[in-house]
């Protein structure tokens, strides 16, 4: 087993408000440095078996055509974390 990490993110030119609300919130924490930010989602998946090239494919199939909606967000990255048996154990 393992687990596949997906994020999900606002297209650019999509406006974040709740990236807005944060990026005032650190100001307000006294946290000038950070200049903006955009709030995404992450999906974990565990999968059985092996991770192939196929496996990949069909995750990053499954990403854009239901965890994303690709009208407003970007999925930015589908990558392999950890054998989910090591996570699992770690917690």
């Amino acid at each position: 087993m393992a687990l596949i990490v997906v994020d999900v993110m606002p297209k650019a030119e999509i406006l974040d408000p709740q990236g807005k609300a944060v990026t005032r919130a650190l100001a307000r924490l006294g946290h000038e440095a950070v200049g903006d930010v955009r709030v995404g989602k992450r999906f974990e998946l565990t999968v059985d078996g092996e991770v192939t090239d196929a496996l990949l494919a069909q995750v990053r199939t499954v990403a854009e055509e239901v965890l994303a909606n690709t009208v407003i967000e970007d999925v930015v990255g589908v990558q392999v974390v950890e054998a989910a048996s090591a996570q699992g154990s770690a917690q």
